[in-house]
């Protein structure tokens, strides 16, 4: 059937309508588009353009150098040392398992190495690097970066590790650093980027941690080009970061390392100090341990030996042992007795060898008595008794007040790890701890410091150096941080009268070198480096009647945990006081036979400059002396070298 004229002209313009319906949405299409190449080419390009550079650089962050610890002359007590290793970045490697198994071929890895990495992967972000492996052979770095183009993600590097070359001497003044924990990120409100880094070695005790912040300094960055596989195609950027600050602490690294020779074998400590700036010289703490373990991973079994080992190595003595201080507190009971006004230094009092008290005897350490006593010969010969009547006549509180006054019962402000507070008792302090009432009998155990009494060798080298000054003089262990040395406190004088300083450093005085004094086999015969001092014997426990009736009768007989410690603090020389001294050796026994050798030792050392010379040394003495210098572990005199690089 033939189209009408009239249905043809209709046709024509439906088709029409259609192609300008099509058209202007084609046309719109085409002008949506665009628009939206116009907004991102223009408007959103450099929004873009990030984003693609960010596809292919990356931005890292360079660990900087830590800072050096040295002793007071410049000597190297901690530093860095290369370390080879080899880092994983998860978002560059793609087949994170097929990549670490291509790398145990090349390097030595063992299951266990490849299941602590894909852990430490799964806990960091996909951008940071993962150490594999570190401590390895120069030969072992070159194979893996030989091998980099069929390990994506897998980049050798050469980084710094902390070294102490000095190994155990100043292992418990310095302390160790060690891989950032989880522990330690969720103590800080706001830790800086540089410990999300795996591996990254921060202080864990010591001055390596309460310095943590001058030593570590502030972070580089660098970028590097990667092609589409991960793979670093060149560094386009790097800024430096700052190293961190060196510290130069108030030791004498020299002096450290005879202290700890001479303790060696002993569970001891011994603090020497500046009586006049308050620099410690040497804090030493026998036994020791090698800090370098620590380092890298101390395995369990080292570990086990360290935590095994009566002798209790990882413990900081100096510090941290907190003993009751026996004899050497007698120095605190006269001076309170005098200044208080219960006695003067010709006070006496009858020594029968025991004072009978509230129906129980409290004993003199010379079961014979010492006869009539004055202050000088009570120091000398050690009376108890003497104490026990003083001390009742001053009370404790007036002690307790004259021990604070001297440094004792409070903690001192030093860059190290548990410091004790020691415990000086009063009256008030009894009744907050134990709820309980003074008693005369604790004021005649205090007497004698023993009781509730506790002091650290910090705190009986600090009241030696007091006594011997004059001065309120407080230790001091860092001499300067980077080039900005660290000002010297001045010390007021302390509140305690001339006359009584001088009547208690007389008694000291007379402990070394008058004849029947405690402490007179270790007297020095250099006229010019007399020393005054005072021993001390901290009982442990009493021997039983059982153990009495076995035949156990002296404190050696007696177990090594069961024995008494011993004590002596000194300063020297006597006339023209320099350093002050405090020793401990636990379970040593008696402070005048262990203790005041060791501490004539150290003041010998420290004065000559050099090892103790046999004539200064009484000539009985001589060849056990010169027998022991020859089996002391001594580092090579000549081993001086100032180390300064960094790297």
């Amino acid at each position: 059937m033939r189209r009408t004229q009239k249905d043809t002209e209709a046709s024509a313009k439906k088709v029409s309508r259609r192609a300008l319906i099509l058209g202007g949405a084609q046309l719109a299409f085409v002008a949506v588009l665009g628009a939206r190449m116009r907004y991102m080419q223009v408007e959103k390009a450099g929004e873009y353009q990030l984003l693609a550079e960010e596809n292919r650089i990356n931005i890292r962050l360079i660990p900087p150098a830590r800072g050096l610890i040295l002793d007071r002359n410049g000597k190297l007590i901690a530093g860095n040392e290369q370390n080879y290793r080899v880092v994983i970045t998860r978002e560059e490697a793609g087949d994170v398992d097929l990549v670490l198994t291509r790398l145990s071929e090349v390097i030595p890895l063992t299951p266990d190495d490849i299941d602590k990495t894909k852990k430490e992967i799964e806990r960091r972000s996909s951008f940071v690097p993962i150490v594999v492996a570190d401590w390895l052979r120069w030969q072992d770095l070159s194979a893996v970066a030989v091998n980099t183009p069929a390990l994506p993600g897998v980049n050798p590097e050469v980084g710094l590790s902390r070294h102490y070359p000095r190994f155990g001497d100043m292992a418990h003044v310095v302390g160790y650093v060690g891989p950032v924990s989880d522990a330690d990120l969720a103590a800080l409100e706001d830790p800086d980027p540089l410990l999300q880094i795996p591996k990254f070695q921060i202080g864990k005790i010591g001055v390596e941690k309460w310095m943590e912040q001058d030593l570590r300094g502030k972070a580089g960055t660098t970028q590097i080009e990667v092609n589409s596989v991960g793979r670093v195609m060149r560094e386009l950027d790097r800024q430096e970061g700052e190293a961190g600050s060196d510290i130069r602490l108030t030791i004498d690294a020299d002096v450290q390392n005879y202290v700890q020779a001479r303790l060696d074998g002993e569970s001891a400590a011994v603090v020497v100090m500046d009586v006049q700036t308050g620099d410690l010289l040497a804090m030493a703490s026998a036994p020791s341990f090698d800090p370098n373990l620590f380092v890298r991973g101390i395995s369990h079994a080292d570990y086990t030996l360290l935590m095994e080992n009566d002798h209790r190595p990882l413990a900081n003595k100096s510090v941290q042992g907190a003993y009751p201080p026996g004899s050497t507190f007698k120095i605190v009971t006269g001076l309170a007795a005098l200044e208080a006004g219960s006695i003067t230094p010709n006070s006496s009092v009858y020594c029968p060898g025991y004072l009978e008290f509230g129906g129980r005897k409290f004993h003199c350490w010379k079961h014979g008595g010492h006869g009539q006593v004055d202050l000088t010969k009570s120091l000398k010969e050690s009376c108890d008794v003497y104490y026990y009547e003083v001390a009742q006549k001053a009370g404790i509180d007036a002690i307790a007040a004259m021990g604070r006054k001297l440094g004792l019962g409070q903690r001192h402000d030093l860059p190290m790890s548990a410091i004790a507070e020691g415990v000086m008792p009063d009256k008030e302090w009894k009744q907050a701890r134990h709820k309980e009432d003074w008693r005369i009998g604790d004021t005649i155990n205090a007497s004698i410091g023993q009781g509730y009494v506790l002091a650290t060798p910090l705190q009986l080298a600090v009241m030696t150096a007091r006594v011997a000054s004059g001065k309120a003089v407080s230790p001091r262990l860092v001499l300067a941080i980077g080039d900005a040395e660290q000002p010297i406190p001045e010390a007021p004088p302390l509140d305690i009268s001339p006359q009584s300083l001088d009547a208690v450093r007389k008694g000291m005085f007379a402990v070394v070198n008058a004849p029947g004094g405690t402490a007179g086999a270790s007297r020095i015969t250099y006229e010019t480096m007399l020393m005054a001092g005072k021993t001390g014997t901290s009982q442990v426990r009493n021997i039983s009647a059982s153990e009495r009736a076995a035949g156990v009768i002296k404190n050696d007989q007696l177990p090594w945990k069961r024995r008494d410690h011993a004590l002596f603090v000194a300063y020297a020389p006597a006339d023209n006081p320099k350093i002050a001294v405090s020793v401990i050796v636990e379970h040593g026994g008696g402070g005048s036979m262990v203790a005041a050798p060791i501490a004539r030792d150290v003041i010998l050392r420290v004065l000559t400059g050099e090892l103790p010379p046999l004539d200064a040394y009484p000539a009985g003495q001589r060849n056990k002396i010169e027998e022991q210098q020859k089996n002391l572990k001594l580092r090579p005199a000549d081993d001086d070298t100032v180390v300064s690089t960094r790297a």
